[in-house]
């Protein structure tokens, strides 16, 4: 029997022509596979897509400009991978982040809760203090942004940073080439530190008898275990060597009035305990070097950081201290160039009888005002300000200085009851105060004012590649009543410490620090800030 069809009949006409059309199309699957393979290969479609959604094989690096949306399309898409990327300075976003545009079309930063707001740092230049000073850079401009990124506060945070240890975005970003959160040194609270000073009275040789608390009979001890605690970071125990090995060959200046070289001596204090200097000082200078690394600490004195003498000018009497409020003090102006680093402050006698002098001419006094038929056109605090740009303003531009210059700000006293030479006394003081305790001075507030307004001023004329930073301390230190002499200013054991029955305090010292004590944060800070701009905001510690 047989199957197959008999001759014409449609049946056996058509098969062939299905074979053909299989055969073609067959043909063109090929052609279509062989073309889509090649695609790719040479255009990874997978990793473009999880690149974009997932933002794992790439990084965003944000513009030096302003954000507009000019600057949106300026932004550059660099792969993990590749060499471009290896070496970039600027700080790059994380995996957390994403670049939106809004409807004005500006540009900004998104950060999931999982990022904390201080993981990047915050726009400034040098008008601020070090604790904003770093800002976003482009890789090739190295210039500032024109306006800050806003980032929302996350709606998490981990008890680690509670406690001020560096959270786990923070050390990402560190691990990128990125800088650390940089954050406030100054706002924060007092804590009890059992573990003590890393000195005492005995074991430093070179602080002044007057700050001997301990030596001049106080009998507490609890004002030298109180150590600052910033909000979100910690600020490391002083690091005696780590300090030296960071100012290997450099020469490290305290400028100003007594209050400064209280800092200077607190500073040597903590030095001495690994290293024991060799003193070369002479007539115009305090110095101290530390063989092993070549570091010197110099002190020079500069009551007001400006020109003053004693000789008769115009109506104001030989004697009688003038203030040539527009020239800053050659007594360290002409040593600017020797040194690294610069720590100037001053305030406190601007309290003290003076004359000012502006342009040549007498424009006020303190304490002293022989012709009251003319009004005087600057008071003490205003004179202040003036000292501070122009003693800021020649350090920044002098041509042949290129260091790093730290204004310690306002240090405040706390005379209750009255002024130091009216009864003020700060007698019986034992701890910090707790927040909200803390009572306003309005003469400190000015000061700390008038100062930063002088800083700023002075930073608006800067012609030299130095770099200027604002300790800014005055606030802190507010809540440290505990931590002056008091009566305890010499070691005469027949002084009198307590009031007396007319309930008149005791002569006593509420205006310089106690050492071991408060001071001594001080030259925490100093570390720090020293650290920031030597090695860049690494992450820290004292145990590195």
């Amino acid at each position: 029997m047989s199957l197959a069809s008999p001759k014409g009949s449609p049946k056996m006409a058509a098969f062939p022509r299905s074979l053909s059309s299989i055969a073609a199309s067959l043909a063109v699957l090929a052609m279509f596979l062989i073309f889509a393979s090649w695609l790719l290969v040479s255009y990874p479609i997978g990793s473009t897509v999880r690149g974009y959604f997932y933002s794992v094989d790439r990084k965003i690096v944000l513009p030096a400009s302003g954000f507009n949306q000019s600057a949106v399309n300026d932004v550059d898409f660099v792969d993990k991978n590749s060499s471009s990327g290896s070496n970039l300075k600027a700080p790059v976003l994380s995996s957390n982040s994403s670049f939106v545009v809004d409807n004005s079309g500006n540009a900004r930063v998104s950060i999931t809760s999982s990022v904390a707001k201080d993981s990047l740092p915050s726009e400034s230049n040098v008008e601020l203090p070090i604790s904003s000073k770093d800002s976003l850079v482009d890789s090739k401009s190295k210039e500032m942004p024109e306006k800050p990124v806003e980032l929302p506060e996350p709606s998490l945070r981990s008890a680690e940073n509670e406690v001020g240890t560096s959270s786990s975005a923070s050390s990402k970003a560190s691990e990128i080439n990125s800088v650390d959160s940089g954050c406030d040194l100054y706002h924060g609270n007092w804590f009890y530190d059992p573990q003590g000073p890393l000195y005492t009275n005995n074991s430093c040789p070179v602080l002044t008898q007057m700050q001997n608390c301990q030596g001049n009979g106080r009998p507490d001890k609890e004002y030298e275990n109180w150590r600052w605690k910033p909000s979100k970071c910690d600020l490391p125990r002083f690091d005696a060597k780590k300090f030296l090995e960071l100012m290997r060959g450099k020469t490290l200046a305290f400028i100003g009035d007594s209050v400064a070289r209280n800092q200077m001596e607190s500073m040597l204090c903590l030095l001495w305990q690994v290293e024991v200097p060799k003193n070369r000082g002479n007539r115009k200078m305090q110095r101290w070097h530390f063989r092993s690394t070549s570091v010197m600490i110099v002190r020079i004195w500069s009551s007001w950081l400006v020109h003053h003498s004693s000789e008769k000018f115009d109506f104001a009497p030989e004697g009688v201290s003038k203030l040539h409020l527009d020239a800053p003090d050659n007594s360290f102006m002409e040593f600017i160039p020797n040194f690294d680093v610069i720590v100037i402050s001053s305030g406190h006698w601007f309290a003290k009888q003076s004359v000012y002098i502006l342009k040549n001419e007498i424009v006020g006094g303190q304490l002293w005002w022989a012709d009251r038929s003319r009004p005087m056109k600057i008071n003490n605090i205003n004179a202040f300000g003036i000292s501070v740009e122009t003693s800021l303003s020649a350090i920044l531009t002098h041509p042949n200085y290129t260091g790093l210059t730290i204004l310690r700000s306002f240090s405040p006293d706390h005379y209750e009851g009255g002024a130091w030479n009216t009864g003020g006394s700060c007698t019986g003081k034992v701890k910090p105060l707790a927040t909200g305790e803390l009572v306003e001075n309005g003469f400190t507030n000015i000061m700390h004012k008038k100062q930063v307004m002088g800083f700023k001023r002075a930073v608006k004329k800067a012609t030299n590649k130095s770099k200027l930073r604002l300790m800014d301390i005055t606030e802190v230190f507010g809540y440290r009543h505990d931590g002056h002499p008091g009566p305890y200013r010499n070691p005469d054991p027949h002084k009198i410490t307590k009031r007396g029955p007319d309930g008149k305090p005791p002569p006593q010292d509420c205006l310089h620090w106690c050492m071991p004590g408060p001071v001594d944060t001080w030259n925490e800070l100093v570390l720090e800030i020293i650290r920031r701009e030597f090695k860049g905001d690494q992450n820290f510690s004292s145990e590195d």
